[in-house]
């Protein structure tokens, strides 16, 4: 900074400059101290300057990054908020998402055509042999002078040198040249074991490809054929390529009875606790926080509610629009949430709401249109007024996890050996057997049963009385022995038989299921339908074991019916 002192005519100067100031000055006097101080005075001046100025430069950046900061804060608080407000916006258009697609599982696409991705090894390159060393070359050529002509020994001796040489270095050659071979022989061994590494993966590849795809092929010829457990595999990929958010269960049993086309699916549906709450975020700058607003809880149930009645109508959608070889006639779609038991603190699995609509019905159905709620109900859904109590109700149809044909093997009662099949009884013996199940039934609640004379007239097989002031009263019960699927007439008789009784409610057992008409039929009277299946479990409920098999059930009638006659 200090520039030199010189003297001319007894003065002296110094040169001092800044830098960051970018400012210059030359301080002169005829006191070579004087100069000094002053040049020292302005030095400081200057840093002093300088330091001022950092400081108003830092506290700018600072101010700077500070307001940067909170306008970040502020557009992440935006983010936050669309977030929020598009997780709310999905929930609310589950049903027209679907609307968009092609639910139809299409088998090509999923076969693999895709080519072996590993590259081919590159083959190492062999290592070149060096030329043979010529024996006529310049290089093994004597230079001879004046004294090797005159004299011949000095001559030969060089010629002798030369050739020596040369043996030397064909030697070295062959050496060098067996080196080289023995290395491009393994090199050539390597590319070998390196290219049938490779055939092998490329060959292990397409078997499974193949593999893969003959599967696909199979799946495709099974369902073609209309094999229950193709069409249900089938189902399970339409309702497994739904997509939803991540914290949906997205868990669901589905079963398929080919008897009465009829589709049964239990389904997972998410709990209250799940949805997202979060409205909208905000940045408090006065604290530098963020703070957030919550939706209130009758928001969030109306939301959770309006969202449940999509997810139904969506997956019963799904599965009619992809069952383009028309094997399913209805859909019994079952709702099932797993929460917190409140009053015990245990986890509880309910089903709340439970529905049963068939194609032709639902297809119908402009669902960009509709309110899910409305529509739920108008296909005469169960479920509370507000699903968000999660108030369980009972299935319409429950899935049989033994086996859809009812073909299950059971210990028996005192009066049965396990030979004995319940839908081949003797009607009579099955008639006495409902109506003494139905005694233990309604005997726990203090209700009575009084057992009506043993007839095949069709009529009252046995009156229950239920002492419940609001949903007891008179029931009426009626058995049928049948192996096959119980059509609509039957309910309709028993209709007519509760309302000529005057009975608040009335029961059909059956050995067999029923068809989609009946339970349409039924679904919004007081009608009761019991099939096989249900009917094995009432028994077990009350210690009773046994067995439904229709096929066999059909054969033994069938022979009865032969040796009568």
């Amino acid at each position: 900074m200090f520039g030199g002192v010189s003297m001319g005519r007894q003065m002296y100067e110094i040169e001092i400059r800044h830098d960051g100031l970018n400012k210059y000055r030359l301080i002169k006097g005829s006191d070579p101290y004087v100069v000094r101080q002053k040049a020292r005075y302005q030095e400081l001046q200057w840093d002093e300057m300088w330091k001022k100025k950092l400081e108003t430069q830092l506290k700018k950046e600072e101010r700077e990054a500070t307001t940067r900061e909170k306008e970040a804060k502020k557009a992440l608080a935006l983010q936050l908020t669309s977030e929020a407000e598009e997780k709310i916006g999905e929930l609310e258009g589950i049903l027209r998402l679907t609307l968009e697609v092609d639910d139809a599982i299409d088998w090509e696409n999923l076969k693999d055509y895709t080519e072996f991705g590993e590259p081919k090894p590159i083959e190492i390159e062999l290592i070149p042999l060096p030329d043979k060393p010529e024996e006529e070359s310049v290089k093994y050529i004597p230079k001879l002078n004046i004294i090797d002509i005159l004299f011949k020994a000095s001559k030969n001796k060089k010629i002798l040198n030369m050739k020596k040489l040369y043996e030397e270095d064909l030697k070295k050659w062959e050496i060098e040249v067996e080196e080289i071979n023995r290395e491009n022989q393994d090199i050539t061994v390597q590319n070998a074991a390196n290219l049938k590494a490779w055939l092998e993966k490329e060959a292990e590849f397409k078997r499974e490809q193949e593999e893969k795809n003959k599967a696909i092929d199979n799946q495709i010829h099974n369902y073609e054929k209309g094999l229950p457990s193709a069409i249900v595999d089938y189902c399970d990929m339409v309702l497994s390529n739904s997509r939803y958010p991540d914290y949906f269960p997205q868990e669901y049993d589905v079963d398929y009875n080919p008897n009465n086309k009829v589709l049964i699916v239990d389904y997972s549906l998410p709990a209250p606790d799940n949805l997202p709450t979060v409205k909208d975020v905000k940045y408090i700058q006065s604290r530098d926080e963020f703070k957030e607003s919550y939706l209130s809880a009758a928001a969030i149930n109306k939301i959770y509610d309006r969202m449940l009645y999509q997810i139904t109508l969506r997956s019963i959608h799904e599965l009619f629009e992809a069952d383009v070889a028309n094997y399913i006639n209805s859909i019994v779609f079952n709702g099932w949430v797993e929460s917190i038991d409140k009053a015990l603190g245990n986890k509880v699995n309910s089903c709340i709401l439970s529905i049963q609509v068939s194609k032709e019905e639902f297809m119908k159905v402009n669902l960009s249109q509709v309110d899910p709620k409305l529509c739920f109900k108008n296909f005469k859904g169960i479920g509370s007024s507000k699903l968000n109590s999660l108030m369980p109700i009972a299935p319409i149809i429950t899935i049989n996890r033994d086996d859809p044909r009812f073909v299950s093997s059971y210990d028996v009662t005192d009066s049965l050996d396990e030979t004995n099949n319940i839908a081949a009884m003797d009607w009579q013996e099955f008639e006495h057997l409902i109506r003494e199940i139905f005694e233990k039934e309604f005997n726990q609640s203090g209700g009575e049963v009084k057992i009506t004379r043993a007839s095949r007239d069709g009529g009252v097989d046995a009156v229950a009385f239920d002492p419940d002031p609001i949903r007891g009263g008179k029931i009426v019960i009626q058995a049928k022995r049948y192996t096959n699927v119980v059509g609509v007439s039957a309910v309709r008789d028993l209709y007519g038989t509760v309302m000529n009784e005057g009975a608040t409610k009335g029961i059909l057992v059956s050995t067999a299921d029923y068809g989609p008409d009946a339970y349409s039929f039924a679904k919004d009277k007081p009608l009761t339908l019991i099939n096989g299946n249900n009917l094995l479990h009432l028994l077990q409920k009350h210690g009773h074991r046994a067995k439904i098999d229709l096929k066999e059930a059909k054969k033994v009638i069938k022979e009865r019916e032969n040796n009568i006659g």
